[in-house]
């Protein structure tokens, strides 16, 4: 299932230039901290740990290891003057085990900050309420969320509902 919700990510926004694995764990963190917030339950359900960039899922590099050669490619070259890991699809994911409220809350991460270059998607991580309330090298709770100011809130209120 997590390579699956990896391949629809891939799928939709791997391909651009700013697209990298700093950027994917960002996306990821978000994704799945704005669906426990909405849904109380968890989507990709990974473990982040806070480190000096931002939130990273402990589990990337197992899912990638299952998936690498098959269903996605790695790719390693430079943005800019920084050295960049690419993750491209080699597939398309398998939607049926992807329920509409999920895809929802992926499409809407993915629109709102696909976009952004890896130094510009951490900083916005640095000021979410569960990055800043973890200690560095810690594990960051899931449950952080419900104190989330209403910029990053997805429980409506600001209006920024994502």
């Amino acid at each position: 299932r997590s390579s699956d919700l990896l391949l629809y990510i891939l799928n939709r926004v791997g391909a651009k230039e700013n697209i990298g694995e700093t950027v994917i764990y960002k996306l990821l963190y978000f994704i799945d901290f704005n669906f426990y917030e909405k849904y109380e339950e968890q989507l990709i359900g990974a473990t982040y740990i806070k480190n000096h960039y931002g939130p990273t899922p402990k589990e990337f590099s197992e899912i990638i290891k299952d998936i690498e050669g098959k269903d996605i490619v790695k790719i390693e070259d430079k943005y800019f003057q920084y050295p960049r890991r690419k993750y491209l699809p080699l597939r398309r994911p398998d939607l049926s085990k992807l329920m509409a409220h999920e895809q929802e809350i992926i499409d809407k991460v993915l629109e709102k900050l696909s976009d952004m270059n890896a130094t510009e998607i951490s900083a916005y991580s640095h000021n979410d309420v569960p990055w800043l309330t973890t200690e560095r090298g810690k594990i960051i709770d899931y449950e952080a969320v419900f104190y989330r100011t209403p910029e990053y809130s997805v429980r409506g209120g600001s209006g920024k509902d994502i």
